[in-house]
């Protein structure tokens, strides 16, 4: 078994996507990171790292086995045993698991440059492990839960903030009030003002979902704004993000 050793994670919890999983370049001082005294590293093939990349789907009991009871962290003089936790790597992609004791990869964390170099080096010198992983179903998303490619090449901010909009746009959506969608439809889309007048809902629904998916702007950012106005939930997490530099 190979093995890391002083390495500080930051978990993300519940997280099916894996671009939601933060980078070491965009961790946050009060994320609340934790170090590793010791942690199991297995090396697998793509379609198993696919796994941990897309889904929260159950592990197999013989990876479980593999990594079961040989992590620890240190909390002052004593060392804690961490029942499935595991860094995973299939050579390009790295990523810290940690189940809390279920069968799930309930927390996931990337790790430090440093550490990703040397778990690098290790599977240029060992062989995949051959751990058998179900054939993952298609995928389908919504805004609800945003594909990884209408995320790609944002900042963690962005991420955030677009996450938040698109609930916006989907709850507003889902409450099948037609003046309130073609009034934010056309807030989105002013120069389509007379189309959007004449639009009936399916029409106005699939338009607003699949423009604002694309890309992040300042129009994005400034429509978010305006959206989660007076919900207290949506406004917290806006202050919060607008409150850290991208």
């Amino acid at each position: 078994m190979l093995y890391l050793h002083d390495v500080w994670v930051n978990w993300f919890e519940g997280e099916e996507n894996g671009c939601n999983v933060c980078p070491y370049h965009e961790w946050r001082k009060d994320d609340g990171m934790m170090l590793l005294d010791q942690v199991p590293v297995l090396l697998l093939r793509k379609n198993a790292m696919d796994v941990f990349e897309q889904t929260l789907c159950e592990l197999p009991e013989e990876l479980l086995k593999k990594v079961e009871s040989k992590a620890f962290i240190r909390k002052g003089s004593k060392r804690e045993m961490m029942e499935y936790c595991f860094v995973a790597s299939d050579g390009d992609r790295t990523m810290a698991i940690d189940t809390k004791g279920y069968r799930v990869p309930v927390k996931k964390s990337r790790i430090m440059p440093q550490h990703e170099l040397v778990v690098r080096e290790m599977a240029d010198c060992h062989p995949a492990e051959t751990v058998y992983f179900p054939e993952m179903a298609p995928k389908s998303y919504s805004l609800a839960e945003p594909a990884p490619s209408w995320m790609a090449g944002l900042t963690r901010k962005e991420r955030q903030l677009k996450q938040l909009l698109l609930l916006a746009v989907d709850q507003l959506i889902e409450s099948d009030h037609e003046p309130a969608l073609k009034y934010w439809l056309t807030e989105w889309q002013p120069s389509q003002y007379e189309m959007i007048r004449s639009m009936d809902w399916d029409t106005a629904a699939a338009m607003f979902s699949q423009t604002v998916v694309v890309g992040w702007s300042k129009a994005h950012e400034q429509l978010c704004a305006q959206m989660i106005k007076g919900r207290p939930f949506f406004e917290k997490m806006y202050e919060r993000e607008m409150s850290i530099a991208t």
